[in-house]
């Protein structure tokens, strides 16, 4: 079991087992379950070590690590990896960006640039796939460098073998806090369009993660539609597919993009058709996500703190790159921010504010910097 599973079921006080031990099609909505999970959520995080201390600066001297983005232009994985080369300088070695926008062509160039630039490492970040990369990995292993992945795999999803390490996410437990959230809302009568991208990795897990959380603790009267938008389509594809079913069912009451950047789209989608009544659940945490929480465009955003994504990725990476015992699936515990706390992230939001800094303080004592 992860670390982060344990932390779940643990601060649920065990709604996470109740709501996954729920028959297939509940009777009655579990309207307590869900309202215990997501006051679990909603409390400020506290920082528990994932693993022992180490001189991170004296091990990690003179290392090079390349960070290659499913997608520059995506807000989440560019800020993910803006706090990775900011900590990276704080310890005291090199992180770099490959700046892309999501075409495999130019992945293909950022392998080709740390093998040729010597790096020790490579990050294949939040979305791309190591299988479209076959040759270039077996290169780069060839030459020495270890291929990582991160925020790609869900926890109960087994990576590429190709890959040396891999980050992990549970995101089929972040369906189960949106089919709570959005039971507890409409008092167990959802009727939701789920917004996704069959494409990346972990969405299978996800989807079913909510679909399965709505007939567990929602029950008979909830429905749930899907619409697959491939990332280079988000702009387009979303907002006529989410106005299209906005047109043809007028009971849709919820959103639910599984990766908050994709509300940037559906917020026109419901500005066109008039239906400022339906509301949008999220995953991810992304700042302009929460902007949008303080101006009532987005109702919740599951948060990561993506500075805690940074960290706790370089973590996982620098142990593994340090010859010591390290993990798989990310320490980032997961926060909900809505209404009465998006304020908290700063105005505008920060990737690294509303969350507390245990973190902060937590990882500097871990790596011995202070």
């Amino acid at each position: 079991m992860s670390l982060y599973r344990t932390m779940l079921l643990s601060l649920a006080g065990g709604a996470a087992a109740l709501l996954a031990t729920a028959s297939a099609n509940a009777a009655t909505p579990d309207i307590e379950g869900a309202k215990k999970l997501i006051e679990a959520h909603s409390a400020l995080p506290s920082f528990v070590p994932p693993g022992e201390p180490f001189d991170a600066k004296k091990c990690m001297k003179g290392k090079k690590l390349l960070t290659i983005p499913v997608s520059s232009a995506n807000p989440f994985t560019k800020n993910i990896a803006t706090a990775m080369i900011a900590v990276g300088k704080q310890i005291g070695f090199e992180v770099k960006e490959w700046e892309n926008q999501a075409q495999p062509t130019q992945w293909v160039q950022g392998m080709e640039f740390a093998i040729n630039n010597h790096f020790d490492a490579i990050d294949l970040l939040g979305g791309v796939n190591p299988q479209v990369l076959g040759p270039q990995i077996a290169q780069a292993k060839k030459a020495g460098i270890k291929i990582y992945t991160s925020h790609l795999y869900d926890t109960i999803q087994k990576p590429d073998p190709s890959v040396d390490l891999s980050m992990q996410v549970a995101y089929h437990d972040v369906g189960t806090i949106l089919a709570s959230w959005a039971t507890l809302k409409t008092n167990g009568k959802v009727n939701a369009v789920i917004v996704g991208s069959d494409e990346i990795i972990p969405t299978a897990p996800f989807v079913k993660g909510i679909t399965d959380g709505l007939k567990t603790i929602c029950g008979p009267d909830c429905k749930f539609t899907y619409i697959n938008a491939p990332v280079p389509e988000w702009s387009t594809k979303i907002k006529t597919g989410v106005q299209s079913a906005l047109i043809a069912d007028p009971t849709i009451n919820y959103i639910i993009p599984i990766y908050d950047s994709m509300s940037q789209f559906v917020i026109p989608a419901l500005t066109i058709t008039g239906r400022k009544d339906v509301k949008i659940a999220t995953f991810n945490g992304t700042p302009f996500v929460i902007d949008e929480i303080q101006k009532g465009k987005v109702e919740m955003d599951v948060g990561e703190s993506l500075g805690w994504i940074a960290r706790s990725v370089l973590d996982g990476y620098m142990r593994d790159m340090c010859g010591l015992k390290t993990y798989s699936a990310l320490y980032v515990p997961f926060y909900l921010f809505d209404s009465s706390n998006a304020k908290n992230a700063g105005t505008p939001a920060d990737f690294d504010r509303g969350y507390g800094d245990q973190h902060v303080a937590g990882y500097e004592k871990l790596w011995m910097l202070k």
